[in-house]
């Protein structure tokens, strides 16, 4: 645990866990995600005994876990949900309901969304650690999202989309980024049933992804796009409404301000948040960020904070000669990261469009929407975490280390890339609804060796001031690949260029299985540099 801080300390940014469908239960997340979550709450949440502890009421665990589990069930609902159908909204003509836009730019705006997503974690963790607290920063973003699916379900055109896609990434970092923190205040650290109840709380994630793009496509399908908004809405809201009751139960700690900011630096911060949301508007007021643009800029500024973080961390005179040996360890895990979710990512831009257009969705001769296949990586992700966690569990200390698992989550995620090139330039509803689950089950392979895996690696190569920068950077490299995914999908036009998808899938294949393969090939510098760490 940090402790307490004075005000000669680094400033810290706190971050919460990554995504549940990408953490779910693999190698110790939940373990990790805990101890980020009291790191981040300002008191040894982990040591201070909660009212969770001799209550057993919720599958053996505190009933207030019951509240954050549903909230964030249908957070996950509405925002999978939302996100199955937001590229085709985006894409489709105006008869069909949607806004007529190009695909190349409705893409990297999807892109952007999902890299502003992770960004927005490091602004809600740090309005919880220094301003709020974790809890009420949950329960403010809750709304924030909920408002965001509403608009994007009344508003009609761009304003719509653009009020409604703001609102939804801002709260959704907020939720994402402090969800995990109160779950940790609900137990001691000598409680035993603390990764049984992030398993619990993962669970509840996963099934939210898994139903919501199934129903919202279904809506879609029924009633237009603005029905499908609208029943995202409505799930945020059954979470909110639960949760309002809920929020009462929870214990003090998830409610304490970590790092309270002073008050006479309220009119700095306030002016610092004035000034960028100017700058902004100035800039979309003179064109200078676009819509066809926009996965440049989110990767740009992605970039601009990765390298400023690395910069502060390197050059602090608060790291010993062997903390900074260990954060340019975590450079090439970084490296690798971004390739992987550049690739990853790309479920929700090049994924949606290769769905709409060439797969045969045609199952028991019912046509499934196109978002139904956002459902199958949740589906793959409850079934396989638990496989996983019993691996490295049997293994112990057998195990393969951190930058190995993470070269081969990049080779295998190439190789699922490559499997989509026997199913190219085909013609409309060509390619087996099979082959796509298939590739899906890779594509979850890959992200059970590399996502929870990073997170665990980056708590353990963190200097100990500043541990949440380091965390706040393994959200950076999600949040870069994420823009990067929108940016790449720019180049994949089957209908102008047939031949295109060869190329395409073709050469992300082989660079994502090059860049495993170099960090396989220096396996042994990048742990000889991670000092001990594996």
């Amino acid at each position: 645990m940090m402790g307490e801080r004075d005000e000669r300390d680094p400033e810290q940014v706190p971050v919460g866990a990554p995504d549940g469908a990408t953490a779910a239960g693999a190698e110790a997340s939940a373990t990790t995600s805990g101890s980020v979550a009291a790191e981040r709450s300002g008191t040894d949440a982990a040591a201070t005994a909660g009212p969770g502890d001799h209550d057993t009421r919720f599958f053996g665990q505190p009933w207030s876990l019951v509240h954050i589990f549903f909230v964030e069930m249908w957070e996950r609902f509405s925002f999978y949900g939302m996100q199955g159908i937001l590229l085709l909204y985006m894409y489709y003509s105006v008869t069909e309901g949607g806004l007529g836009m190009p695909e190349a730019t409705a893409a990297g705006i999807v892109g952007a969304y999902g890299g502003t997503v992770y960004l927005s974690t490091i602004l809600g963790a740090w309005v919880a650690d220094r301003l709020l607290g974790s809890e009420r920063v949950l329960f403010y973003s809750a709304i924030v999202i909920m408002a965001g699916h509403i608009a994007l379900s009344l508003i009609p055109g761009y304003w719509g989309l653009g009020v409604g896609l703001i609102l939804v990434a801002v709260g959704s970092g907020g939720l994402k980024a402090n969800a995990t923190a109160v779950v940790g205040t609900l137990y001691a650290s000598d409680d035993t049933r603390r990764d049984a109840g992030f398993s619990l709380f993962y669970l509840g994630i996963n099934l939210g992804a898994f139903l919501g793009p199934i129903l919202t496509g279904w809506a879609q399908v029924t009633w237009g796009f603005h029905a499908g908004f609208l029943l995202a809405a409505i799930g945020m809201a059954a979470g909110l409404i639960q949760y309002s009751f809920g929020r009462r139960g929870l214990p003090k700690d998830a409610s304490v301000v970590a790092n309270p900011l002073p008050r006479n630096r309220y009119g700095l911060w306030v002016g610092v948040a004035a000034g960028a949301v100017l700058v902004i508007v100035a800039l979309v007021l003179l064109q200078v960020i676009r819509a066809d643009n926009l996965a440049q800029v989110v990767i740009l500024i992605t970039v601009v904070a990765a390298v400023a973080y690395f910069a502060v961390i390197l050059s602090s005179r608060a790291i010993s000669s062997l903390e900074r040996s260990r954060v340019l360890g975590f450079i090439p895990l970084f490296l690798v990261s971004v390739a992987f979710w550049s690739l990853y990512q790309q479920q929700f831009t090049v994924l949606t469009i290769y769905s709409d257009k060439q797969l045969d969705r045609t199952v028991f001769g019912i046509e499934l929407p196109p978002s139904v296949i956002q459902s199958i990586n949740p589906i793959f992700i409850i079934i396989l975490s638990g496989v996983f966690a019993a691996l490295w569990t049997k293994l112990g200390a057998r195990q393969p280390s951190t930058p190995v698992k993470f070269g081969l989550a990049s080779i295998i995620m190439g190789i699922a890339f490559l499997l989509f090139l026997p199913f190219t330039g085909g013609a409309p509803n060509s390619t087996p609804m099979l082959a796509i689950v298939g590739i899906l089950f890779v594509f979850t392979v890959a992200e059970l060796l590399l996502s929870p895996v990073g997170l665990s690696v980056t708590t353990k190569l963190a200097p100990t001031r500043f541990h949440t920068q380091m965390v706040a950077l393994f959200f950076l490299s999600v949040a870069l690949g994420t823009s990067i995914a929108g940016w790449l999908a720019s180049f994949y036009d089957p209908e102008n260029d047939p031949q295109g998808e060869v190329p395409y899938f073709l050469t992300l294949g082989l660079i994502a299985i090059a860049v495993g393969a170099v960090l396989l090939v220096f396996v042994k510098p990048v742990l000889k540099l991670m000092r001990g760490v594996r």
